[in-house]
């Protein structure tokens, strides 16, 4: 067998992409390539360890629930035949019995049986038929599980609800991010030692008729800097696109990097039908615009001298296989991918600045600083910063867009036939309620605020945090940003309520200037 047939097993239209209950072997080399690839996860462990857990008869229903292609049909078919002693499986919440039958009359004969039989119920369901379950399900006492699952994530002692969004992809620290499960899956491809698929690897290097881009891009996949570029970059997609990452669309994703259609660094910024890939290609260094960047994508374009990028590049060749180019953008995208990796005579190490993305890394730092705030002073120093220069900066600056000019701490209420009226709002970060909040998971977190004393919450994600900072530099927001500048809209009526409910405003009109005080029954008024 080749090493493409091989890796086919990781494409999404493999039949090896969703696991089932059949007895007969497609391939006995690639069962076996199957069976290397699986890695266990926490959530079988905890899934695992409530399937023991249970008694002789005892009377639970345990949902494994999640998205499309995250693994809940190979966690069940692994222990359907081991505890169907214990318990009565069913694997696909979405499947029918019969052509002419709906996916819930299915649930609903499933949940009738189970309430008069004398066994535990395991049940591997989609977030949406959850959902579903709730508006169009017949079994009320399973509806209701469902519903308080939804409205508040807790399980009861009769329905247990382990779902795969509740155990992360990526962990955040103050150091940066990091995922054991990307990790975790790129090391058991390419790994030195005990390795099926370095098996095939060598024997198709080594063959005479070799597929040579193919192994090219293997050895480039290989490369650990190279995957924590990959991890980078999936961190990216699921920060800014909202894409999560499932083990099918991960595994997918690695088949397209590894297509000998074109080389590894190509390959991830193209176009594909990957789910994935689809929502990198805006993520493609060789847009970058910096000036060593332009000054490399000239000199390569006029076929200028270099004599480090000639030894680079047939380093590249021996080493590699990778055939000098005269595309310069594709050089590009290979330093990216490439990072700090000591490599010939590290030209590709002069890109690294241009390559740095600070918004992650102060996504990074305030995400930790608002999930794991003590009252520490350090970190209430570094949260008071943050909320000063950042969001109390950009949340002024927005409001009073429209302000000819407006003073530090006065916000605009409304502005009627040339006349602005404004009220200057004392805001502070709620440390209280950023050390009591709720954790979060890594796609945003709250930023807790005082204005006037009243509490007020914010959701920031990177891509309001993106936003913020280009506020800060004297963008102004439009149509095409709706989506994140909706929540800073949310936030201005709260401080237009409050700030219009104010003893004291203040009405401007070119050179003139009124103040207006609340007094007891009275109104004063100056400045006429």
């Amino acid at each position: 067998m080749r090493f493409l047939d091989v890796l086919s097993v990781l494409s999404k239209s493999s039949p090896y992409a969703v696991s089932t209950e059949r007895q007969d072997s497609i391939s006995a080399e690639l069962d076996e390539v199957k069976k290397y690839l699986y890695i266990e996860t926490d959530i079988q462990k905890d899934f695992e360890s409530h399937l023991t857990s249970l008694s002789p008869g005892s009377k639970k229903i345990i949902f494994l629930c999640g998205s499309s292609g995250d693994g809940k049909s190979e966690i069940l078919t692994q222990y359907a035949s081991k505890f169907s002693h214990k318990a009565e499986f069913h694997l696909d919440a979405t499947h029918s019995f019969e052509p002419d039958e709906s996916a819930i009359s299915t649930l609903d004969r499933v949940f009738s049986a189970y309430e008069s039989s004398k066994q535990a119920l395991v049940v591997g369901i989609n977030i949406g038929m959850m959902g579903n379950y709730v508006e169009e399900g017949s079994s009320e006492g399973v509806r209701n599980a469902i519903a308080n699952y939804l409205g508040s994530k807790l399980s009861s002692s009769e329905c247990v609800f382990l779902n795969f969004e509740d155990y992360p992809k990526f962990d955040l620290t103050s150091a940066g991010h990091s995922s054991k499960f990307v990790k975790a899956i790129l090391n058991r491809i390419t790994k030195q030692d005990g390795n099926i698929i370095r098996q095939y690897f060598d024997r198709e290097k080594g063959g005479h008729d070799g597929n040579k881009l193919l192994c090219t891009n293997y050895q480039l996949l290989s490369i650990p800097e190279v995957q924590d570029r990959i991890v980078d970059v999936l961190f990216k997609a699921r920060l800014i696109k909202d894409q999560f990452l499932t083990a099918r669309t991960l595994l997918d994703f690695i088949h397209t990097l590894l297509s000998p259609e074109g080389y590894l660094f190509d390959n991830m910024f193209d176009a594909s039908d990957n789910e994935i890939s689809s929502k990198i290609v805006d993520f493609d260094p060789a847009d970058i615009r910096t000036e060593s960047v332009d000054k490399f994508l000239l000199s390569t374009s006029l076929g200028l001298p270099d004599k480090g990028f000639a030894e680079f590049t047939s380093y590249l060749s021996s080493e590699f296989g990778i055939s000098p180019s005269k595309n310069s953008h594709s050089y590009l995208r290979l330093f990216y991918l490439l990072g700090n990796a000591d490599m010939a005579n590290n030209y590709h190490r002069d890109f690294c600045e241009d390559f740095e993305e600070p918004l992650l890394d102060k996504y990074a730092k305030v995400w930790n600083l608002h999930t794991h705030y003590v009252g520490d002073k350090e970190e209430k120093r570094q949260l008071k910063a943050f909320y000063k220069e950042t969001i109390f900066s950009a949340i002024h600056t927005y409001i009073n867009r429209n302000a000819k000019s407006i003073a530090k701490g006065k916000f605009l209420i409304s502005s009627h036939n040339g006349y602005q009226i404004m009220s200057e709002v004392e805001m502070e970060p709620d440390f209280m309620a950023i050390q009591n909040a709720s954790p979060t998971n890594t796609s945003c977190f709250f930023a807790h605020i005082s204005v006037e004393g009243k509490r007020v919450s914010m959701p920031v994600n990177i891509n309001l945090l993106n936003m913020m900072n280009r506020i800060i530099g004297g963008y102004r927001p439009n149509k095409h940003d709706k989506n994140t500048i909706v929540i800073l809209d949310d936030f201005a009526d709260h401080i237009a309520d409050i700030a219009s409910s104010k003893d004291r405003l203040t009405i401007v009109k070119g050179e003139l200037t009124i103040s207006l005080r609340h007094d007891d029954d009275e109104i004063e008024v100056s400045g006429v």
